[in-house]
């Protein structure tokens, strides 16, 4: 039986899901972003009981397939965004397309339907938090930064992160190094 877990896009949200599971007696063969293979069916009382520690972390079970399916595109978005590999080099609505199985179009009008935003729009702003890791975490240049994340050019890098945060990528570097930022975590 698989699970599929809304807002499960981080390693904190994994480690979550796993003591859950764990504090309820679950077994489980894997947990990914999004999604849990279970050992055993679960019966309602289970569910409603993993459902309820889950909102303790602003986790939830998803049953509907379209919802389901708007949570894979974020997770597959994100995946690409931490892929070391070439996969950054093709189109997103070839990558989307590929990875689901189904035509961009109607991937995107699920996506704007239920989130009321568009895929771009997520991958920007998704790509402008993996921008903030690497200035933070990795200490890159934003140069590497925008070879890495295969930005055209590192001025589009700069405006794109000047636009989503009304801050330089420079900006916010110093305030890093000066611990004048708060970084979310799992919101």
């Amino acid at each position: 039986m698989t699970l599929y877990i809304r807002n499960m896009v981080c390693l904190r949200c994994k480690m979550a899901v796993q003591s859950v599971l764990e504090g309820l007696s679950i077994r489980y063969s894997s947990i990914e972003l999004g999604k849990v293979a279970l050992l055993e069916v679960l019966s309602p009382d289970q569910q409603k009981k993993i459902n309820a520690a889950l909102q303790h972390y602003k986790l939830e079970l998803m049953d509907d397939k379209r919802k389901i399916l708007v949570e894979r595109i974020k997770i597959l978005i994100i995946e690409l965004l931490h892929s070391p590999d070439n996969e950054m080099r093709l189109k997103l609505s070839e990558y989307l397309s590929k990875g689901l199985h189904y035509d961009y179009t109607y991937l995107s009008n699920i996506f704007s339907e239920m989130e009321g935003s568009t895929i771009e729009r997520f991958y920007i702003v998704t790509r402008i938090e993996r921008v903030k890791e690497l200035i933070v975490y990795e200490d890159l240049s934003v140069t590497e930064i925008a070879y890495q994340l295969n930005y055209s050019s590192v001025s589009h890098l700069c405006l794109q992160f000047k636009k989503v945060t009304g801050q330089t990528p420079s900006m916010f570097r110093k305030k890093c190094e000066s611990g004048d930022f708060v970084w979310r975590i799992c919101e």
